[in-house]
């Protein structure tokens, strides 16, 4: 769950066709809605799914069309080039495909270059949408790094063309990372955006609107507005055609807080069942992110899984929200489904004992120790509160942990956002109520634009302690006020050591912590 502002407001007006003042601001440069005689790629490009000889490329067209890419190690393409036949894009993929490339050189800057073709004359081609991207390496000594953070366009905050738009994309490309692991409410379906909030001081932040924004996503068209909507910017289409994305969901993709077999109480829904709406997000997340398995909504299809990126790095992004049981006090004995389910959890033990990586990741989507409140009485992720041995499901999180240390499984540490603030936390055995665990680092970084939050409490069953937290000194704070935040991972591949970074736009390194590889706990 990311907090939701005190104060629900919709959307007045908005439509899909952008604010003049959209096309004012050279940072942004929106794609031009008009139709010509050749279809066009409007919505740039993304990567993803990348392994040591393939890679999931990504696109959106205006029309039908077939779905061509060509790579080449040349940035110029002059020699060495490949073409890949993708598919034809329609309707009922809302004119978005990915095409996967393969026998592709490991550890490689490859350059591709997407190219649409009107179906029925294939003469009739689009202008090359550019991207890039680097395949995983199979030998140690090269180094990794990777950025992660969530939460955008939350709260009601948008893209403001007074600042540019989305701005941290653009600093984030620059950081030059392998990839970005999006950590969770990748868009706010929940959450209309309106033309103009009216700051503290004052003066008034303005927003790009679309009709599809105006109001709570219910149909699966309105699902794939919000995609589109972040899609308007610039800086993030840039940074998508140059970056590959590692997406995870977490509840705003659906609606806040929701869980399976939720019924709504929300008098903005006429849907009331919010499997319903989940099945909608799931499709429309398919369509807009480089996730093959999830596309034309392919019930095998899973939201989690590992990416192996090298000898120096496995991530298993999980899913918790999918397979969770309903929120509550937390204060069962037993919970047998807690916030992952039963096969997501031994899926989660038996691969990372079989993970040989020196660093094995666990992207979560929600905190462990941070209590995240759903109303007066009940719990959103794992904590509930009280400090003592371990209820509800923070049983399940026990159950891993004990894992972890009795399989002496080296190298794991903890990535999350959700909260809306940055903060480094330490778990050890010897501050906690449940002992039989090896010491852990938890890292938690965003928003990367939305609403900032003040820090929330730890509960102590799993012995947290902060080494470092920054936060909005009150709820809802506007980007423009309490810029946005991301996290960096560094693993040098010399030495094996993995540094984190917690950073914050324009405002650079706010923490630095060095682990030592080879370890259970540290």
């Amino acid at each position: 769950m990311a907090p939701m502002p005190r104060t629900r407001r919709s959307l007045i007006g908005g439509s899909l066709a952008l604010s003049s003042a959209l096309f004012a601001a050279p940072a942004l440069a929106a794609p031009a809605f008009a139709r010509s005689g050749r279809p066009n790629a409007l919505w740039g490009v993304q990567s993803g799914e990348i392994t040591a000889h393939s890679a999931t490329v990504w696109t959106r067209s205006d029309r039908p069309a077939r779905m061509y890419v060509e790579t080449s190690p040349s940035e110029a393409f002059r020699y060495a080039v490949r073409r890949h036949r993708g598919p034809l894009l329609g309707p009922s993929g809302d004119f978005t495909g990915t095409t996967v490339l393969r026998d592709l050189p490991p550890g490689q800057q490859i350059h591709y270059r997407v190219v649409l073709a009107d179906p029925d004359d294939p003469r009739r081609t689009s202008e090359p949408v550019h991207g890039s991207f680097r395949t995983t390496p199979v030998s140690r000594r090269h180094d990794v790094r990777f950025l992660w953070s969530g939460d955008l366009a939350g709260q009601g905050w948008g893209i403001n063309p007074d600042l540019g738009g989305y701005r941290v994309f653009e600093e984030m490309r620059l950081r030059n990372p392998d990839f970005f692991l999006f950590s969770g409410d990748t868009i706010y379906a929940d959450g209309p955006i309106k033309p103009s909030v009216p700051l503290r001081d004052g003066t008034t932040w303005r927003n790009v609107t679309t009709e599809e924004k105006s109001k709570v996503a219910e149909t699966l068209a309105e699902f794939r507005g919000n995609f589109r909507y972040n899609l308007l910017d610039r800086n993030l289409r840039d940074f998508n055609a140059r970056v590959p994305v590692l997406a995870q969901w977490d509840d705003h993709e659906v609606r806040n807080n929701w869980y399976p077999g939720q019924l709504i109480d929300d008098p903005r829904y006429t849907v009331r069942e919010a499997d319903t709406l989940a099945a909608r997000a799931r499709q429309a997340f398919g369509e807009y992110f480089p996730v093959t398995d999830l596309r034309g909504g392919r019930a095998e299809g899973r939201m989690y899984r590992v990416m192996r990126y090298g000898p120096l790095l496995d991530v298993f992004v999980l899913d918790m929200r999918t397979y969770r049981n309903a929120n509550s006090p937390g204060t069962r004995t037993e919970d047998p489904i807690g916030i992952l389910g039963p096969e997501q959890l031994a899926w989660l033990r038996r691969e990372l004992t079989r993970s040989r990586a020196t660093w094995k990741v666990i992207a979560a989507d929600m905190p462990l120790g941070i209590v995240v409140p759903d109303g007066a009485t009940d719990f959103e992720a794992v904590a509930q509160g009280d400090p003592g041995a371990p209820l509800g499901r923070e049983l399940q999180i026990a159950e891993l942990l004990r894992h972890i240390k009795h399989q002496r499984i080296t190298g794991t540490l903890w990535l999350t956002a959700d909260v809306h603030y940055t903060a480094a936390n330490h778990y050890a055995p010897e501050r906690a109520a449940f002992a039989d665990f090896a010491p852990f680092w938890e890292f938690v970084s965003g928003p990367i634009g939305a609403g900032g939050f003040p820090a929330g409490r730890l509960d102590a069953t799993f012995g947290p302690e902060t080494a470092f937290v920054q936060s909005a000194p009150f709820a809802n704070m506007s980007p423009s006020e309490n810029p946005p935040y991301y996290g960096e991972v560094d693993i040098d591949g010399g030495s094996g050591e993995l540094t984190v970074r917690l950073r914050r736009q324009g405002g650079g390194v706010l923490f630095t912590k060095t682990l030592q590889p080879g370890r259970v706990g540290q």
